[in-house]
């Protein structure tokens, strides 16, 4: 039996889907087999997670997350005050390039201005709360996405264009090209209504391949 599709993912309910996509899918079947039910990969919803995300964008997640910990050691904590009182100066001297300390001071002044509203966000339909993300300068639907699937534990999303899942695709459906943006869309809707948990299964392959996994982590290595 199917399980009933939550607002937010629960560790029960992603073995459950976990096992019905590896029964609907062979390819996912074999990883599920070889590595077991995912890990519950996810972060605490808030700012703190988006400027998390524009750090990543374009880079590996070891180097992100390192520069994360740095920076919040720095400040003295990853909140909307300290990023706005850093100023786009003081984040570059941090260590973020001009484009992502933009983006993290304009994120966290739309915050402290009531622009975003982080804790409605997380109340409203999801098409609603994606509109209001993708209307800030740097957050684009990819972030949104992982955003989504991670913060707010959404069962469906497929992160559009992350470039492990590319990878762990091509390997694990023997695929002759990687498969671009529009490609990976058009095979995650088989998936479709579990697609973020199709994710984590193809993030942990994609680890399992790259010799990381198993591992002690909290977060899978996106793009």
């Amino acid at each position: 039996m199917e399980p009933l599709q939550p607002a937010m993912m629960t560790p029960e309910c992603l073995r459950q889907a976990t096992l019905v996509l590896a029964e609907q899918d062979p390819d996912l079947g074999g990883i599920v087999a070889r590595h077991g039910i995912p890990p519950m990969w996810g972060r605490e919803p808030g700012f703190a997670a988006l400027f998390h995300i524009i750090l990543e964008q374009q880079v590996s997640q070891a180097s992100a997350l390192t520069l994360f910990r740095r920076v919040g050691a720095d400040m003295g904590g990853v909140t909307p005050e300290r990023v706005r009182d850093q100023g786009v100066a003081g984040l570059r001297a941090l260590g973020l390039t001009r484009q992502k300390a933009h983006y993290c001071d304009a994120l966290a002044r739309a915050v402290l201005d009531g622009i975003l509203d982080l804790e409605a966000l997380q109340r409203a339909p999801d098409e609603r709360g994606r509109q209001r993300l993708l209307a800030l300068p740097g957050i684009g639907p990819w972030s949104v996405d992982v955003y989504y699937l991670m913060a707010l534990k959404r069962p469906d999303v497929w992160p559009q264009g992350d470039l492990a899942l590319a990878i762990a695709l091509s390997s694990a459906k023997s695929l002759p090209v990687r498969p671009d943006r529009n490609a990976q869309l058009e095979l995650a809707q088989a998936w479709a209504p579990w697609r973020s948990v199709a994710a984590r299964i193809l993030w942990m392959h994609y680890l399992a391949e790259q010799g990381k996994y198993p591992l002690p982590a909290t977060e899978p290595a996106s793009q």
